[in-house]
């Protein structure tokens, strides 16, 4: 298969489906795949750059047993354990990346969902940061109901996260206290009120390169805004702890595919960067087109905000959010 013809199909209304031969994503030269890739990229999102930032709003003590998680109350990480974080905290963070160019902030939380009284205090951040700051605001806040939906939406959220991780077939192998479907249900909730769709997942849990290709498709059938690829950073005292770390070539050659398949999402670089040339350059040129900045990752960090713009920049992308035009 020519990958830069197919690129071009794609750009001319054709999408990729389940019933299409996916191999060739595989077998095809990885140079030519992120060329078409990029090309699709430049179509659909321009060069537009979004950037978006998290705070770990609670952390730790989380009863689900995700087995790459450092918050799981299942593995024995050295992660901090603190509730609900002071709205104080929360706005200085938020006012900082609104002043450095961010595009987005999200409040996240660890948990199977947040609620009570802690939902509350987050419902209330969120509308105080929509008074203060004209940033775009997100949350990640696990299974929430519609009714929580609905009241985040109308604090000002505009975007909910709320990753599938995996394949269907590969979610047991990762997450046995929750179910692939649950996640599916969420994101269908997310749609129907109308907020933009942040799922996505993470590679290198020991997954087969069709179970990647199965996570793009299903990201695809639910028409996903924004899909955030980790490539998994192994942390001590998980179960994959000593999995093995990805090349940056298959970093490459999935986040690739993943634009070709998603053509008008925005791909977003997460955990990994540092696997990457110069924290993900290569990857912006192979059909990136956001990504997930700051030091306030849950894992290891590594560019920063200013590194992020300036690379980008140089690059000849934009990265002035519509707040400072």
């Amino acid at each position: 298969m020519d990958m830069l013809k197919l690129a071009d199909e794609i750009i001319g209304g054709r999408r990729i489906t389940r019933e299409d031969d996916l191999n060739m994503f595989l077998t095809c030269d990885l140079k030519e795949l992120c060329q078409g890739a990029d090309k699709i990229r430049e179509a659909f999102v321009g060069e537009k750059v979004d950037l978006c930032s998290i705070i770990n709003g609670r952390s730790g003590r989380c009863p689900e047993d995700c087995k790459y998680c450092a918050q799981s109350a299942h593995n024995h990480t050295a992660c901090d354990i603190y509730d609900f974080l002071p709205e104080e905290k929360i706005l200085e963070a938020c006012k900082m990346n609104e002043s450095e160019g961010v595009n987005r902030f999200a409040i996240v939380t660890a948990g199977r969902a947040l609620s009570g009284e802690e939902f509350e205090k987050a419902i209330h951040a969120y509308e105080t940061m929509k008074k203060e700051c004209k940033i775009d605001l997100c949350a990640s806040m696990g299974f929430l109901t519609k009714e929580q939906l609905h009241r985040l939406h109308e604090a000002g959220v505009t975007s909910y996260h709320h990753n599938i991780e995996t394949s269907r077939r590969n979610f047991p192998n990762i997450c046995t206290t929750h179910t692939y479907d649950m996640k599916i249900e969420t994101l269908k909730m997310v749609k129907e009120e109308g907020m933009c769709a942040c799922s996505g997942g993470i590679i290198g849990m020991g997954e087969t390169w069709e179970d990647r290709l199965d996570m793009a498709i299903s990201l695809a059938e639910l028409g996903i805004d924004s899909i955030p690829i980790n490539a998994l950073m192994p942390i001590k005292g998980t179960p994959l702890e000593n999995q093995e770390q990805l090349t940056e070539d298959d970093i490459l050659r999935t986040i690739a595919f993943f634009r070709y398949i998603n053509p008008d999402a925005n791909i977003r670089l997460a955990a990994g960067r540092a696997l990457l040339t110069n924290d993900g350059e290569t990857a912006f040129e192979s059909g990136a087109s956001a990504t997930i900045t700051g030091n306030m990752l849950t894992t290891v960090a590594c560019a920063t905000i200013r590194s992020d713009r300036k690379m980008l920049q140089d690059m000849g992308r934009d990265v002035t959010p519509d707040y400072w035009k």
